[in-house]
């Protein structure tokens, strides 16, 4: 299959090819026409509102209406916005946002919603000219130097699936764990390393009204999101985030019931130290959970679109960020499932269980001492 795949692609004309490339400039452009329409709120006021001029959208935007009206007509040409008449004056058409795009742009608590990788995206090319000096030099890049744009657009991704699925789907599918955090006398302690903006141990406390939770980031401005979050869903009585290593935290071993790492193992420079650090913080007594990108067990040219995917991430992102400190492991985002087994083992794990959890873009792990 290799082989075919590969001959075919060495088989495809300039033409083609030059087609090919036109229509990845279109998907590029659209998906930066949505961060505009992200950060300025334009598909929130849309989907408030219903439609509306350009003047409409820019007053209640506070945005200038000759750009909102550029806006307006790139999108309706683009299929994602409708106007209701396109011979009318500029001025007086009304551009509409559709059930099926508001979902997926405009309503955060929806699990379709993906307008927050519009954000992810412009953050990934933000420091593009370093990641091409890393490339010469070997060197890497700190998750800070992608800006706010990546850590809010994580987070954002990431939001709903922690708030409606970790504690409701996915962790009742695993009894022991899910009969351990809701237990009250003791309540149970969770550790959740790579924390980022929170929402993983919001989510779990949310579901287990009992569990004190401790998030650990060495992303100041990510942590400093996170007890924001924790603030805002008034948990700040169970949930404490905080900027340290989780490797070099002063904690009492067997400390926790459960100790998780949810999409981050992949961008650690040391994935070995940090699960090492994990198996200690939860002691023959606790539960480890894993949980990383669904990447195929192989490398294959017959990738799907998934794949594909991931090793945009990691050749932007995932890879600069690993080799930011030395050592490194410099896994990528491309993290197979024999590659975190074989650091599990080397972190001193007896064995590596693939959970049976479906979801589009992630595996989940558990690993046991």
């Amino acid at each position: 299959m290799e082989t075919t795949t590969s001959a075919a692609a060495a088989e495809v004309s300039a033409e083609a090819f030059a087609d090919r490339f036109v229509q990845s400039l279109l998907g590029t452009l659209d998906v930066f026409g949505v961060y505009l329409g992200v950060r300025l709120g334009y598909y929130q006021v849309l989907a408030r509102s219903g439609p509306l001029t350009a003047a409409q959208l820019a007053r209640r935007s506070g945005t200038d209406a000759r750009y909102a009206r550029e806006w307006l007509e790139q999108q309706a040409v683009s299929a994602i916005l409708t106007v209701d008449d396109e011979l009318a004056p500029a001025e007086e058409r009304r551009f509409a946002l559709p059930p099926g795009p508001a979902e997926v742009l405009a309503d955060e608590n929806s699990q379709q919603y993906l307008a927050p990788l519009a954000q992810l995206m412009a953050g990934i090319v933000h420091p593009l000219p370093a990641v091409v000096a890393s490339y010469r030099s070997g060197g890497g890049l700190s998750f800070g130097a992608y800006g706010p744009d990546m850590r809010e657009g994580q987070a954002g991704q990431n939001r709903t699936m922690f708030l409606q699925q970790l504690g409701q789907e996915w962790l009742p599918g695993l009894p022991d764990i899910d009969a351990r955090l809701r237990q009250t006398a003791p309540p149970a302690r969770v550790a959740d390393i790579g924390c980022g903006a929170g929402w993983s141990a919001i989510g779990l406390a949310q579901s287990y009204p009992h569990v004190v939770v401790d998030g650990f980031d060495l992303d100041e401005e990510s942590v400093a999101l996170a007890q924001a979050n924790v603030a805002a869903a008034g948990l700040a009585d169970r949930v404490r985030i905080r900027v340290q290593d989780a490797a070099d935290a002063p904690l009492t071993a067997g400390h926790y019931d459960l100790v998780t790492a949810f999409e981050c193992l992949h961008d650690m420079a040391q994935p070995v130290a940090v699960l090492r650090a994990m198996r200690r913080l939860a002691g023959p007594g606790g539960a480890v959970l894993v949980m990383d990108e669904r990447v195929a067990e192989q490398f294959s040219v017959s990738a799907d679109p998934i794949e594909r995917l991931m090793y945009g991430f990691s050749i932007l992102h995932c890879l600069p960020v690993g080799k930011a400190e030395e050592p490194s492991a410099e896994t990528g985002t491309v993290m197979r499932p024999g590659t975190l087994a074989r650091y599990a083992r080397g972190a001193g794990f007896a064995r590596t269980e693939i959970l049976p959890i479906e979801h589009p873009f992630f595996r989940f792990y558990r690993l046991h001492q």
